[in-house]
C-alpha cells in the first residue's frame, strides 16, 4: 500500500467508505469501482478501499471476524500468523511470566494483537513505514501496545524494559521468491538468535521446512499444523519452553489443540494390518512418527515411510485412519484390472516413497464406472505396493 492510499483510507471519508462497502465480490469489483468514481469519489481512495476489502476477505480464514476491522498489506497478510496460532504464542509468553514483549518484525500486527489481548505490554517494530502504520491502526484498541517504525534489532532491549522477544523474519525476496538461506532472512536468523544472550526468553516463527540439523541445541522446536495444513516452525528458548529443548508437534483441529512430543528415534516395522494411519504433517516434520505409531499401538509399513499400520481402530486427531481393503504389488495392468472389475471410475491417489505421478497414472488407468476408490502407493518392507483403502 502506498502512502497516498493509506492516507486516504485513514481520513474520515475513507474509513466510512471502507465500512460501507458490501462483502467483496471479485466479479462485481470493477463495476463497483466505476460506480463509486462516477459518484465523485477520489480514484485513489476507491482503489485503496477496494484493495482493502479484497484483502479483508482473504484474511478471514486466518483472522476470523477481526479481519473486518483491520488494514493489510499483501506481503503482511501473506506472512501474518493465524489467530489460533498467535494465541498459543501469546500464552507461552504469559505463562513464562513475561510482562513486556518486543515484537521485532510485527508486520501487520497479528501476533502483537494476541500478545496485548492476554495482558502483555507490547513494543512492536517494523522496518517498512507503511506496514508499521498499518500495524498502528490494527493495534489501536490496545493502549498497552506501541508501534515504532524502525529496525527491531537496533532496540536497546534492556533500557526498554523488555523481558520477552519475538521475531518472524521475512523469508521471501521483494519479488516473492522464497529464501532458503537463514543468513538471507530479514533480519538474519543468527542476528535474532544472538538476542537470547540479552533476553533469554526468545521466540521465533520460521517456515516449517527448516532441517533438523539447522536447529539450535537449546531450542524447543515445535511444528504447527492447522486443520491439516503445516503452517510454521516455532523455536522457543528459556522459560518460553518449559518442556525443555527438543522437538514437538502442535496439531490444531477446530478449537482443539493436540501436542505430540517424545524422544523415540525409531519405530518398529511390521506387515500391513487391518488399518493404515497417516500422521499429521506437523508430526512428520517433527520426526515424531514413532510416537504417533505408539498412539495407535502400531508399526511402520517401511522404516523410511511415514505410514503407520495397526490391527486396532483408534480415533486420534493427529493421525488420519483408513481401513485396508486389499494389498498388492504395484503394476499398472494389475491395478487397472482390479479397479475395472469393481466398476471404479473415480480414484483418489495417495503416495509416499514412490516416483509415480498421480495424474499420469489416472490417464494410464483410463477408468470408467460409477464407483470410487482410494489407493495408496508406497513402499512396504522395501517393495512398491498398492494399498486399496477407505477412510474410517
Amino acid at each position: 500500500m502506498d502512502a497516498a492510499g493509506l492516507t486516504s483510507l485513514l481520513s474520515p471519508d475513507g474509513w466510512a467508505l471502507l465500512a460501507a462497502l458490501p462483502p467483496y465480490d471479485e466479479a462485481r469489483a470493477m463495476a463497483l469501482s466505476t460506480r463509486l468514481r462516477e459518484e465523485g469519489l477520489d480514484p485513489t481512495l476507491v482503489a485503496a478501499a477496494l484493495t482493502q476489502s479484497r484483502l479483508r476477505a482473504k484474511a478471514r480464514p486466518k483472522l476470523g471476524e477481526f479481519a473486518d476491522g483491520m488494514l493489510f498489506t499483501p506481503a503482511g497478510l501473506e506472512q501474518a500468523t493465524r489467530l489460533t496460532v498467535a494465541a498459543h504464542h501469546a500464552r507461552r509468553y504469559r505463562d513464562a511470566g513475561c510482562t513486556h514483549v518486543a515484537d521485532l518484525t510485527c508486520g501487520i500486527g497479528a501476533d502483537s494483537m494476541a500478545f496485548a489481548a492476554v495482558g502483555l505490554r507490547v513494543l512492536a517494530t517494523d522496518v517498512d513505514e507503511a506496514t508499521a502504520a498499518v500495524a498502528t491502526v490494527n493495534l489501536r484498541h490496545f493502549p498497552e501496545a506501541v508501534v515504532r517504525h524502525g529496525d527491531g534489532l537496533a532496540l536497546d532491549l534492556v533500557a526498554e524494559g523488555v523481558d520477552g522477544v519475538y521475531a518472524d523474519p521475512a523469508r521471501r525476496t521483494s519479488s516473492g521468491s522464497r529464501l532458503f538461506d537463514p543468513a538471507a532472512y530479514a533480519p538474519p536468523l543468527d542476528a535474532v538468535l544472538a538476542l537470547r544472550e540479552t533476553v533469554p526468553r526468545l521466540g521465533l516463527k520460521l517456515g516449517p521446512g527448516v532441517p533438523h540439523s539447522a536447529l539450535p541445541d537449546d531450542a524447543r522446536a515445535q511444528w504447527v499444523s492447522v486443520d491439516g495444513d503445516v503452517v510454521e516452525l516455532g523455536l522457543w528458548f528459556g522459560t518460553l519452553a518449559p518442556e525443555g529443548p527438543g522437538r514437538s508437534a502442535l496439531v490444531l483441529v477446530g478449537d482443539q489443540a493436540h501436542a505430540v512430543h517424545g524422544t523415540r528415534a525409531v519405530a518398529d516395522v511390521g506387515p500391513v494390518a487391518a488399518y493404515l494411519y497417516e500422521p499429521d504433517g506437523a508430526v512428520i516434520r517433527a520426526g515424531l512418527v514413532a510416537e504417533a505409531a505408539e498412539r495407535v499401538r502400531g508399526t511402520l509399513v517401511d522404516p523410511t515411510i511415514a505410514y503407520v499400520t495397526s490391527d486396532e481402530l483408534v480415533e486420534d486427531p493427529v493421525l488420519r485412519g483408513y481401513r485396508v481393503l486389499d494389498v498388492m504389488p504395484f503394476g499398472l495392468k494389475r491395478l487397472r484390472t482390479y479397479l475395472r472389475e469393481r466398476g471404479v471410475g473415480r480414484i483418489t491417489i495417495k503416495k509416499r516413497g514412490t516416483a509415480v505421478v498421480p495424474e499420469q497414472l489416472r490417464k494410464q488407468l483410463d477408468l470408467r464406472g460409477d464407483a470410487e476408490a482410494t489407493v495408496v502407493l508406497t513402499r512396504v518392507a522395501g517393495h512398491q505396493e498398492v494399498l486399496v483403502v477407505e477412510p474410517v
